[in-house]
């Protein structure tokens, strides 16, 4: 993990400037969750309250700082906390899929090796409590600005309610899916039914009993709410624009005794989670696709196939991603496992087609149970956008380029404006007055994923241009937030007042980030990896 150099300003990275240490907390005005109505002055900042956000707070806590967080959700969790539609649950197994706090985990046991929505939420909790993170937090509360004076050497940022908060250090734990991402469809106002964006699902569910449902969105989001919605009495029609290409989750239970067993090797789990560039401690295959031979191949793809999860991508063999040839034939494995589940012909075509639809791995896979099983079922139909778009929303539901479809419920799992919209909408301004929005029409800047030229004391976390999107989220946060301890840790000792990139690291590492992806199938791709 890179840190600061021992001399700041001699960095080609960093700007920084000297003065004293900020000043200390006190409670804040109209942001939540029972404080004192007055302004916040405190040491940090924290935008979010998913996992980056409570690891930033707690980190920083060990620093002697006074640290407050701001959370747009009414509890902790981040996109966890939203996340409330039928079937939800994670992609990235456990433990790794949660903190490395030795006093986190030593009295916390999931049920499944995937854990649903309401399973995190409780988990949520546990770590608020075990850390007394409540006491620091403002919930329900939306920042709208922000802005660094350098004159003060202070953040000043304003929320939706009028609050006010200062700080010295300003970390935006936004994550990658909080912004809703509501498609530009024609008539969207005039349709007269019940119209829910799965981000927005009920707390208490939907009745769809005896009610036509149709599904627009086939990433993760999608396959999850169809796989559940299908096994109830309702005629559900999904939408398919691109098919998942979906890989066997192998869900199971963990009993009591094999997570207590395992829990003597957790903190070699995790830092060898850490150590990976996908945030899991899995390991590839050492040998490229062409030095294998067809029956050693075969031999790999069905052992990973049984293991289920993200074992199938990240342990193959390790040109994949680049290999045409490579990946054309893991497709083609992919294909004839998952066809045979689909017995109409037409869904099978559709869901699982012959020529391949994209470069596998380069859309996240997507994990499922028994989502082509669900997909077949005689209550379920399958739209193919591509033969058959959709032209307008009407009063009574999906005009397609062939016939008006009647829905009671349409369900936008439609995602998110990702990685960059949740930044883009708190109203970040540089230190020339620009908005980060404008700042980024002409594309995304930033150094190492982790500061933003002209944004002096802000730090990312869960950011774009870091391993984010391909990577296990809580490994890659806490690699984040150790790194911007320790740069603040170093700031507080030299006495430096803040740091600022320069617009020619974040080109730099821009160009970094740009040659590596077009040296990947990645650039032949659609998806919301690339915009």
């Amino acid at each position: 993990m890179a840190s600061l150099p021992n001399r700041p300003t001699d960095s080609s990275a960093a700007r920084t400037e000297r003065a004293p240490k900020s000043d200390s907390t006190t409670n804040g005005a109209d942001l939540g969750n029972g404080h004192d109505q007055q302004r916040i002055v405190t040491d940090v900042l924290v935008i979010g309250g998913g996992f980056g956000g409570m690891y930033a707070l707690h980190r920083l806590r060990q620093l002697g700082l006074a640290v407050k967080l701001l959370e747009a959700g009414a509890d902790f969790g981040g996109t966890w906390y939203w996340n409330r539609y039928p079937g939800a649950r994670v992609d990235s197994e456990v433990p790794f899929y949660s903190l490395s706090i030795p006093e986190v985990y030593k009295d916390w046991q999931f049920t499944e090796r995937y854990p649903g929505h309401q399973e995190l939420r409780d988990y949520f909790k546990h770590v608020d409590q075990v850390l007394d993170l409540r006491k620091d937090a403002y919930f329900s509360t939306v920042v709208v600005e922000a802005r660094y004076h350098t004159e003060e050497a202070k953040w000043h940022v304003q929320t939706r309610d009028g609050g006010q908060a200062t700080a010295s250090y300003l970390i935006c734990a936004t994550g990658s899916s909080y912004k809703k991402h509501v498609p530009q469809l024609e008539g969207l106002s005039k349709y007269a039914g019940q119209l829910i964006h799965s981000a927005a699902y009920p707390e208490a569910g939907l009745d769809v009993k005896g009610k036509k449902v149709g599904v627009l969105g086939s990433g993760a989001t999608g396959l999850q709410i169809v796989q559940e919605l299908a096994k109830e009495d309702c005629d559900l029609t999904a939408f398919i624009r691109t098919p998942n290409v979906a890989i066997p989750m192998r869900q199971r239970k963990l009993s009591h005794e094999e997570q207590l067993a395992n829990k003597n090797i957790y903190q070699a789990l995790f830092n060898s989670a850490k150590q990976c560039k996908s945030g899991f401690p899995y390991t590839p295959s050492s040998r490229r696709f062409h030095e294998a031979s067809p029956e050693e191949r075969r031999e790999l793809y069905e052992m990973l196939w049984e293991r289920g999860g993200f074992s199938f991508t990240l342990c193959n063999y390790r040109d994949f991603l680049v290999d045409r040839t490579a990946n054309r034939e893991i497709y083609q494995f992919w294909a004839e496992k998952t066809r045979p589940r689909i017995q109409d012909p037409f869904k099978r075509d559709v869901m699982a087609p012959l020529e391949q639809p994209h470069w596998l791995g380069t859309k996240r896979a997507s994990l499922e149970q028994d989502y082509y099983e669900m997909i077949d079922r005689p209550n379920v139909t399958v739209v193919d956008l591509i033969q058959t778009p959709i032209v307008s929303l009407e009063e009574r539901g999906i005009r397609t380029s062939e016939k008006l479809l009647n829905f009671d419920i349409i369900v936008l799992a439609t995602g998110y404006d990702a990685l960059t919209g949740s930044l883009k909408d708190i109203g970040l301004i540089d230190t020339d007055g620009v908005s980060l929005s404008d700042k980024w029409d002409r594309g995304t800047y930033t150094y190492m994923g982790l500061m933003i030229p002209k944004l002096p004391n802000m730090f990312m976390v869960y950011s774009p241009q870091a391993p984010t999107s391909l990577a296990n989220g809580p490994a890659i946060i806490e690699n984040q937030v150790d790194w911007i301890a320790k740069a603040i840790g170093k700031m507080l000792e030299q006495g430096i007042e803040y740091i600022d990139t320069q617009e020619s690291s974040a080109e730099e590492w821009r160009a970094v980030v740009q040659d590596l992806s077009d040296k990947t199938l990645f650039k032949g791709t659609k998806s919301w990896y690339t915009g």
